[in-house]
């Protein structure tokens, strides 16, 4: 930012964007619960973006996968399907705290790489009865796996423990009967 830039008074989003930034770095260790309030405090008394800028002293810029766990309404419903058809949901989007993935006689296609999530934790339950659904996760949140595959395929590909501080986990369980559930984590 330029010295001008600085000097342009704050809006309320930028505002709440400094908030975020700063829990982030609470979430991560940067920065200990004591120290987070006066930074606070900073931020609500900011008249100008560089006000802001001295609010969030010493904390790297956030990067593209900061705050997946977001503080706004889910954007999808809680169930998808795919019934003699199709569905896909991928993009930039809110995950709901509970979701459910019918796909029959049919295939879908849940990609959350570019989502964030309203909850910390969020349980997807995925059937497939002579269908498929294929899940692909980032790298960097918790999945868990628990699925069965009765004349089908459940695939645990996806399913590990991230040890990072602050990463959503996600649960995926559910049945295949003569289908497919396959879970893939993309970059």
């Amino acid at each position: 930012m330029t010295r001008y830039d600085l000097d342009i008074l704050a809006s309320d989003q930028e505002r709440f964007r400094a908030e975020e930034r700063l829990r982030a770095a609470v979430e991560s260790g940067r920065l200990t619960l004591a120290e987070l309030s006066p930074r606070l405090d900073e931020v609500h008394a900011s008249r100008t973006r560089a006000d802001l800028e001295t609010a969030c002293r010493g904390l790297p810029a956030p990067g593209p996968r900061d705050s997946l766990v977001v503080d706004r309404a889910p954007t999808s419903r809680g169930f998808l399907a795919g019934i003699f058809g199709g569905f896909q949901r991928k993009g930039a989007w809110v995950v709901p705290p509970r979701m459910t993935l019918w796909s029959m006689w049919g295939g879908g296609r849940l990609d959350l790489t570019e989502a964030r999530f309203s909850h910390q934790d969020t349980e997807i339950r995925a059937v497939a009865l002579w269908g498929g659904t294929r899940i692909v996760v980032p790298e960097d949140i918790d999945v868990e796996v628990r699925g069965l595959g009765l004349f089908g395929v459940f695939d645990r590909r996806a399913a590990r423990k991230t040890g990072t501080p602050g990463a959503p986990r996600l649960v995926i369980k559910g049945l295949a009967l003569f289908g497919a559930v396959v879970t893939r984590t993309k970059k």
